[in-house]
């Protein structure tokens, strides 16, 4: 069974918001899609914090890996876990393992025992 996480929307979560790194404002200023220019609005990276739903697009994946300063595979594949997730060997290497990283395994951690921990299932 594919395991799933609103990935996208936690990495930006760690990083936008009231009290985080950035404003909603200043993000959607500085996430910038280098293909198109396109560039999300503020109204949507609060619907994103907010955990409210949004449509993920390339642009949108493009920008955010830009604003995030982050890989754009590694945005691609948080993007991946949220819309229709991995099987448990995925999240073992590549860019998926990486995302895992990002959403607050520590050093040391299996992916795998993060995913339980999400799931709610005992290791």
């Amino acid at each position: 069974m594919a395991e799933q996480r609103d990935a996208l929307t936690e990495l930006v979560q760690q990083h936008v918001g009231r009290g985080k790194r950035w404003s909603t404002r200043e993000f959607a200023a500085r996430a910038v899609d280098p293909g198109s220019g396109w560039s999300p609005s503020k109204s949507l990276m609060g619907k994103i914090i907010a955990g409210q739903g949004y449509d993920i697009t390339p642009e949108l994946i493009s920008a955010l890996a830009v604003g995030l300063g982050l890989p754009r595979e590694i945005i691609a594949a948080a993007a991946h876990l949220q819309i229709i997730g991995y099987e448990e060997a995925e999240l073992t290497a590549g860019a998926p393992a990486v995302v895992l990283r990002k959403l607050g395994a520590t050093s040391g951690d299996p992916e795998r025992a993060v995913v339980e921990k999400w799931t709610g299932t005992p290791n």
